[in-house]
């Protein structure tokens, strides 16, 4: 089995090592933020790896597609680039999410970039078969994340890109979170609503100036809160629900599709008689995850809207559909099991930064009784 080499830092050089010292975290830290889209990867490697094993193992490990959408997408838009000159080189250091790959064993400008960077030592235990897979956050942006891959050969590194694919992507989309929770909250907030949340259910989510609540009610031990926003060509609809007579032991993917379920029929309704259900017929996933601190089902798929057809049990389309992200998790300070849920409708817009949004307001959540505050948003990528 093929080892991975955690580079330690004193085996870094010139700016390398610098530029950690400079950043484990953002205090005093005034350098320009990282620029570019914000769900853009851009990969700097030698063409002939880049359309080669190599390319290939990091396109479906770093950046797969994303299947619960109505169109799949890659759950990162991919850049490539190759040090051809000084000018690529200035322009990679302005960037959020980046990766800068080589086989050891090439003679290309990427490989010259990486040997420069490792010692002889860390150089050498590459060339015997371990590979290097260094993060470098903010190395020379602030809001910034690098990633230098190095190995021996072009089948290592293909190797690599498959074994350490899936840790690198996670970066990214926990770099990608972050940045859009500073986005979305630094200076936009209804800190009154959600004050109100507080005070009548016990629990909050930061919400940007332009949600609305839709429908806030509770019967017996069960709550429900429908938030809103409506713009001229999207609209993102995110619910909170809770209940305190279920057991975490009754929490099964099916409970969570049959509970959805039965909340948009009666909450989330069109015209027509229409209402929100899930797509069965298109893909649905549904993984057990960590989830601010809580043991929780992360479930994604498509809804759709819905009538009955001629008066009967039967259902017939009637409208526009999209994706949506669920979280489902029970909470001990509260007994109470929570459902998070984030939907979009986009019909002319690319889905996965719009649900991205979804997710960020779900990773506010906070209760009463003591979980994050509503200004505890990560800080590591600003």
């Amino acid at each position: 089995m093929r080892r991975t080499l955690v580079v330690p830092d004193v085996l870094l050089l010139g700016t390398l090592l610098a530029g950690l010292l400079l950043l484990s975290g953002c205090e005093g830290d005034y350098r320009p933020r990282a620029v570019g889209p914000i769900g853009e990867i851009t990969v700097v490697m030698d063409s002939s790896h880049w359309t080669g094993p190599s390319g290939e193992a990091l396109r479906a490990n770093v950046t797969p597609w994303v299947e619960t959408l109505p169109v799949s997408e890659r759950s990162f838009q991919l850049r490539h680039l190759e040090l051809t000159d000084e000018r690529t080189y200035e322009r990679v250091q302005d960037l959020k999410n980046v990766i800068i790959a080589a086989p050891l064993s090439d003679s290309t400008n990427e490989t010259s970039f990486l040997r420069r960077r490792l010692s002889d030592e860390a150089e050498q235990a590459i060339l015997d078969g371990q590979t290097a897979v260094v993060p470098k956050p903010n190395l020379w942006r602030r809001s910034q994340r690098i990633y230098y891959v190095a190995a021996a050969s072009p089948d290592a590194l293909a190797e690599t890109f498959q074994s350490q694919g899936t840790q690198i992507r996670d970066t990214f989309t926990e770099a990608t979170l972050q940045r859009m929770d500073r986005n979305m909250y630094e200076d936009d907030r209804r800190s009154a609503l959600e004050d109100t949340l507080m005070q009548r259910h016990g629990f909050a989510v930061n919400m940007q100036s332009d949600f609305q609540i839709a429908v806030d009610t509770t019967t017996g031990s069960e709550g429900f809160v429908w938030l809103r926003r409506l713009l001229a060509q999207t609209r993102r609809e995110f619910f909170v629900y809770y209940v305190e007579d279920v057991s975490p032991d009754q929490i099964t993917p099916e409970w969570i599709y049959n509970t959805r379920d039965s909340l948009t029929r009666r909450h989330l309704r069109g015209n027509v008689r229409g209402f929100a259900k899930i797509d069965y017929r298109r893909p649905l996933k549904t993984e057990q995850r960590s989830f601010l601190d809580r043991y929780a089902y992360d479930s994604r798929g498509l809804w759709y809207m819905v009538a009955p057809l001629g008066g009967g049990n039967e259902l017939r389309p009637v409208g526009g559909g999209g994706p949506f992200v669920n979280y489902t998790f029970y909470d001990q300070a509260t007994d109470r099991v929570y459902m998070l849920d984030g939907s979009i409708f986009a019909p002319d817009n690319d889905k996965i930064d719009l649900l991205r949004q979804m997710e960020v307001m779900a990773r506010t959540f906070r209760t009463a009784e003591g979980s994050r505050s509503p200004d505890a948003s990560p800080t590591a990528a600003k």
